[in-house]
């Protein structure tokens, strides 16, 4: 589709590109994605200590890669708008290298050509110095990007949560059905999974996640208003992505027909009445050009998007442990998750830029309606091994700390 370059993946692939640049020579921590204007983040002296732990062990200079292959998802390659903003912020990182000096550390990153950057690091105190060269990788099927990160073809890539649930199902079952429900919650979840005590539990076997990027709540769009309730879903033809099981089963639930769809294909199916349902964050409103899917033969808006987040749509990054230094994908963590400000500002302009006679809210009386059919959805798919049950006990932790008098808080299913 001509529009997807400006498929807002970019979140993802910008953040992918900045870690490309620190993660093989240990630094994350002096860059950031967010705007010039914009505070430096600040570090906290337990992040500190473990960057100057890790850079004063000798092992770790041993295991500082010479060549590291980073994989990145672009719909449209990397000729696209979104991979040419994504690399653009790498002209910013002389900019940050003040803050390595601060702690000792000597950077220098230099761009070979576009699709390659050599990352030179010093270590004065220990007089050590070690330069990786990264080339990255820009796929424009997610499909493909998985089994070449599987087959070790990639040291690190970034992808959607939903494809990397396969990697991590712990990770990539925080995009549960209604088991975040909002931004403040989701930043909750983001900064307490990039803490030390749940470092085991982002590792899966050689595999670690090492950040956690929002992407946008998923809302619920119909291409008839008349479609307001779960009733009135049923029968209908809902898309659903090909690659989660998880959604199919949902869709069944409610007695309405799953058709297999992929990124590809749902914006055409949606548009053209092969489905009548689907679900997505605001940002592929715009480039999926979904209003068509909504407006009658007389130009009258007849769809609509149902502004009640149906579930949190995230993405990761990931590398093969072995590839790097022990206990650099703790660090990654916890410096990515104080660098979501860049990512947020965009899901909020992707939401605020979709003119309102598109969305239509839910009345105040079916919400508990809702809610009461994704808790059980939720703990009926755990129990079916779609969702990770130790995730659902951690969400429901975060959903409790906003909403302590909810309902759900008192009883113990999840």
């Amino acid at each position: 589709m001509k529009n997807l370059k400006q498929f807002a993946l970019k979140n993802l692939l910008r953040s992918s590109v900045l870690w490309a640049a620190f993660a093989p020579v240990l630094l994350p921590a002096t860059v950031s994605a967010a705007p010039l204007s914009k505070p430096e983040p600040q570090l906290s002296q337990s992040v500190i200590g473990r960057i100057q732990k890790l850079m004063d062990n000798p092992s770790t200079w041993q295991k500082i890669p010479k060549q590291v292959t980073l994989c990145v998802y672009s719909p449209d390659g990397p000729k696209g708008e979104s991979f040419k903003q994504a690399m653009s912020y790498l002209t910013e990182v002389p900019k940050y290298t003040r803050m390595a000096k601060d702690i000792g550390i000597d950077l220098n990153v230099t761009m070979l050509n576009p699709l390659t950057l050599r990352i030179d690091i010093g270590y004065p105190k220990l007089k050590k110095r070690a330069s990786t060269e990264t080339k990255i990788r820009v796929y424009s099927d997610e499909r493909v990007l998985a089994e070449d990160f599987k087959m070790k073809k990639c040291d690190g890539a970034g992808m959607s949560n939903i494809r990397a649930r396969q990697f991590n199902a712990f990770a990539g079952s925080m995009d549960a059905i209604g088991g975040i429900l909002t931004y403040k919650q989701l930043s909750e979840a983001i900064s307490l999974l990039s803490r030390p005590e749940f470092a085991s539990r982002m590792t899966n076997r050689d595999y670690e996640v090492v950040g956690i990027i929002p992407l946008g709540a998923a809302y619920i769009m119909v291409n008839d208003r008349k479609i307001n309730t779960l009733a009135k879903a049923a029968g209908k033809k809902v898309a659903v992505f090909d690659f989660d099981k998880s959604q199919a089963k949902l869709v069944q639930r409610i007695g309405a027909q799953p058709v297999a769809v992929d990124f590809t294909s749902v914006g055409g199916k949606f548009n053209n009445g092969e489905v009548q349902i689907m679900a997505g964050p605001a940002l592929i409103f715009k480039p999926m050009e979904l209003s068509k899917g909504m407006i009658g033969p007389n130009g009258e808006i007849k769809g609509a998007i149902i502004r009640f987040p149906l579930m949190q749509v995230t993405g990761v990054l990931m590398m093969h442990r072995g590839k790097f230094p022990d206990g650099l994908g703790q660090i990654v963590r916890e410096v990515s998750s104080l660098n979501l400000a860049p990512a947020y500002d965009f899901v909020y302009q992707t939401e605020n830029d979709i003119p309102v006679k598109y969305w239509m809210d839910v009345p105040g009386t079916d919400k508990p309606g809702y809610l009461k059919m994704m808790r059980e959805a939720r703990i009926a798919m755990t129990q079916d091994g779609y969702y990770d049950k130790t995730m659902m006990q951690f969400l429901k932790r975060v959903r409790c700390k906003f909403e302590p008098t909810n309902y759900e808080c008192s009883m113990n299913e999840e």
